[in-house]
Formats: C-alpha cells, sequence, structure tokens
C-alpha cells in the first residue's frame, strides 16, 4: 500500500499529547544537531501541547498508527507576525508549530499538511493562511515557497530574521 493511501490527518486530541510531544522534541533535536543551536533548539511538554490544544485547532498526520507530522491553525495573530507586510483580509488563519517526523521528511508529508490546512481553512471560512519561517539554513522557506506559498516579506522580531509567506483562499 502506498504511503499516501495510509495518510490521515484529523484533530488532535489530548490522548495525542504524549506523541505530540516526542514528535516536537524529535524534530527540533534533529534540527539543532543539523544546523546548531538555535531558536528551534527548544524540547516540548505535554502540559505545552495540552496548553496548544485549549487555545488552538492542533491537527495530526498519520501513517497507518504512526504519528507523523502536525499543525496548529489558529486566528490568533502570532507575536512574531507583523501583519502590514500580508495581503489584508477579513479571515486570516495563522499556521504555526508544524513539524514532521525526521525519519519522514521529504516523503511529501509535509505537502499534504498543508493541502490539508488548505482544506481545513477554506471550510472554516477563511480568506487567507499565513506564517513565518526562519530565516536561516534551519527555516523551511524553501519548503512553502515550494508548495506555492508566497514570500511577502522579511523583517526580524527580537533579533530573529523571518521570513513572511501567505496563501490567498
Amino acid at each position: 500500500m502506498p504511503p499516501s493511501a495510509r495518510f490521515t490527518f484529523q484533530p488532535a486530541t489530548a490522548n495525542d499529547a504524549p506523541a505530540l510531544a516526542a514528535l516536537h522534541t524529535a524534530t527540533a533535536s534533529h534540527l539543532t544537531e543539523v544546523h546548531g543551536h538555535g531558536h528551534w533548539s527548544s524540547k516540548t511538554t505535554e502540559k505545552g501541547v495540552l496548553f496548544a490544544l485549549r487555545h488552538h485547532d492542533v491537527y495530526v498526520a498519520r501513517l497507518g498508527s504512526e504519528l507523523v507530522g502536525t499543525l496548529q491553525l489558529t486566528k490568533k495573530k502570532p507575536w512574531a507576525i507583523d501583519t502590514r507586510y500580508f495581503t489584508p483580509c477579513e479571515l486570516p488563519l495563522y499556521l504555526i508549530n508544524m513539524a514532521i517526523a525526521p525519519a519522514q521528511q521529504r516523503q511529501g508529508i509535509g505537502r499534504r499538511c498543508l493541502e490539508e490546512a488548505r482544506r481545513v481553512a477554506r471550510a472554516g471560512p477563511a480568506n487567507a493562511i499565513r506564517l513565518d519561517a526562519y530565516d536561516s539554513p534551519a527555516g523551511a522557506g524553501g519548503f512553502y515557497a515550494s508548495c506555492g506559498w508566497t514570500e511577502v516579506g522579511r523583517a526580524s522580531y527580537r533579533d530573529v530574521p523571518l521570513i513572511y509567506y501567505e496563501l490567498l483562499l
């Protein structure tokens, strides 16, 4: 069975908290191993995941029963995003905390997660999805651009260089 046939994308539950904390921590550790210590080098706790579940729409991607990816969609603007760079719209969603298991990266899981985020946003309804990515080798800017997202600006927040992307719906 091809991996895409076993792919599922659904809202996370509190039962997913241990696996989500492990996924985020493994992804951060991998980025740190490859690119050195940076803002991406943080450990995620189950308590942090449970907080996110209360305040954001958290989604999980699975291949069969294995949790291989996650992302969050929220109406609340993240602190590091400067809306002056984005196309004005009434109902933006913000994509935050996307992570793909290191062993599953570069196999289309991230692209599928973005497609599902687009589907969720359109049903929401939303006019756009916005995000920021680190403007560094550890950032995923090239990935978002290759998935059809539009770079709308670059800025630094608290000395952290960022690239802003949007997807208009």
